[in-house]
């Protein structure tokens, strides 16, 4: 395991560096939180797979393949779907808002009112990501260095904590892009054809399994509804996807850019689903699903490549982990504790640091995910409450707010608020991994936002005016670049 071991320290090693180099870059608000704006396509591209693409889609999209077979690939194939949709039908739009947070878009559509209650229920789902990212560390470091979970959990933590803390969004994006070149060659050149080989080929594989584990909609068609309801539309609203589409140079390049992020997604979904169903051929009666992975790489992979494939599954979590941090910090400090203060306030003619106060937030928060991923245990349940809580309190003020002028500011309001309560009154009744709270959420939520903007007052025109200006890219205050832009 000695090349396996440098292979992983020498990887841990690159992205503390990258944390350096970002500190060097990230000296405005803009540089530290969006990287300035100037992302290209092919950086934005790798970026923005990197983050969707984390823990859950390749330890847990592999174990899916195990439990289902093909149609083990649905849940990552429907974030795919989801990052497609945002990219080919809003992501223009929302790059030219010139925004930094999910928040401050419903602040600037429905007139500043929206904002606070928005923001805490995106900083509980940002923060619950975090966490389950956090926790997946525990997984990888016991196959690497048989290591204690805690000591695991902080180990893991206290690397991605660091390099965000030093460059924010740059250092983040450079570890990022490496990460996605990892992932790449790791899970899709390497594991993929070596599992197929060891599995003895297709054939091989048809001829040892049910029928069951190469039908398509195998995993159950409720099972698909659902994901596409909690993954492809999270996708669209979710502050760690945002903040990528904020990074983007152009609205050309969110648009473009994402799209190709998002087709490499539907390739990743399918090649864990065939990976897990190779693992199924060659370990029949594993304990769990989730350890196909794991067990595929340490018993089949040759030295130093099995160092390669673990570098990539960390690749996976530390890129999902650190953007979820950076969103969780961001929502915490611009739209909570800004507000809670009484807005940003400048006294004695000195500017308040913002990156200074930002950097101290990822800390914070950092210090915080670390605490609750070594007490929590349940990654499955904090994950769906996560989500249910982004999809049933703030899918349908955001897309309202974009598709439907004459939604208005109460309308968003109730529309938080009663999807919110609802969806958390529903998982304490029908149970947290249950359809229902979901379903059920959605519906109050759209039937309370209609009803309610119906019945109220229209938005002021003049708030409707500056908002189509800033959808057009205009009247958003301008933001000079501090070093020439980042084309790639």
């Amino acid at each position: 395991m000695a090349v396996d071991y440098a292979v992983i320290i020498v990887y841990l090693a690159g992205m503390l560096a990258m944390g350096w180099w970002g500190m060097r870059r990230a000296k405005s608000k803009s540089e530290f939180l969006v990287a300035g704006r100037r992302l290209g396509p092919w950086m934005y591209s790798g970026t923005m797979a990197a983050i969707v693409l984390g823990g859950a889609s390749t330890i847990g999209g592999v174990g899916l393949g195990y439990q289902y077979g093909l149609s083990g690939a649905w849940m990552v194939f429907t974030i795919g779907l989801g990052l497609l949709a945002l990219s080919i039908f809003f992501s223009a739009r929302i790059a030219r808002l010139k925004v930094y947070t999910v928040s401050e878009m419903l602040d600037l559509r429905y007139g500043g009112r929206a904002g606070l209650i928005s923001g805490v229920v995106m900083w509980a789902y940002t923060l619950m990501l975090a966490v389950t990212s956090t926790i997946a560390y525990a997984t990888i470091f016991d196959v690497l260095f048989d290591l204690n979970r805690t000591v695991a959990i902080i180990l893991g933590g206290a690397i991605v904590v660091a390099y965000s803390t030093l460059g924010g969004m740059w250092s983040i994006t450079l570890t990022d892009m490496v990460q996605f070149v990892v992932k790449t060659i790791g899970v899709l050149l390497l594991l993929l054809p070596i599992a197929v080989i060891k599995a003895g080929g297709f054939s091989e594989m048809k001829a040892k399994l049910p029928t069951e584990y190469f039908d398509p909609l195998g995993i159950g068609g409720e099972t698909i509804f659902t994901y596409v309801l909690i993954y492809t539309f999270g996708m669209l609203i979710g502050q760690d996807i945002w903040q990528r589409v904020f990074t983007a140079r152009t609205d050309r390049t969110a648009r473009w850019g994402g799209t190709v992020a998002g087709t490499y997604c539907l390739v990743y979904a399918i090649a864990g689903a065939v990976i897990g169903t190779a693992a199924k051929v060659m370990y029949p009666k594993l304990p769990s699903a989730d350890a196909a992975f794991a067990t595929i790489v340490k018993d089949e992979l040759p030295v130093g490549v099995r160092g390669l494939v673990l570098a990539a599954a960390l690749a996976a979590v530390m890129s999902t982990s650190s953007g979820a941090l950076i969103a969780c910090a961001t929502v915490a400090n611009n739209d909570i504790w800004s507000r809670l203060r009484g807005a940003v306030t400048r006294s004695g003619g000195e500017e308040h640091d913002e990156v200074k106060g930002n950097r101290a937030f990822i800390l914070i928060m950092g210090v915080a995910v670390i605490a609750i991923a070594i007490a929590l245990n349940n990654v499955v349940e904090a994950l769906t409450v996560a989500y249910n809580l982004l999809v049933g309190g703030l899918l349908v003020p955001i897309l309202g707010g974009l598709l439907w002028r004459r939604g208005t500011a109460a309308g968003a309001l109730a529309a938080v608020a009663v999807g919110g309560l609802a969806v958390i009154g529903l998982m304490a009744s029908y149970g947290i991994l249950a359809n229902e709270p979901v379903y059920y959420g959605l519906l109050a939520s759209l039937a309370v936002y209609v009803i309610v903007s119906l019945a109220t007052k229209p938005t002021d025109a003049a708030v409707l005016a500056t908002w189509r200006e800033r959808l057009a890219g205009r009247g958003a205050e301008a933001e000079a670049p501090d070093s020439d832009p980042v084309t790639v």
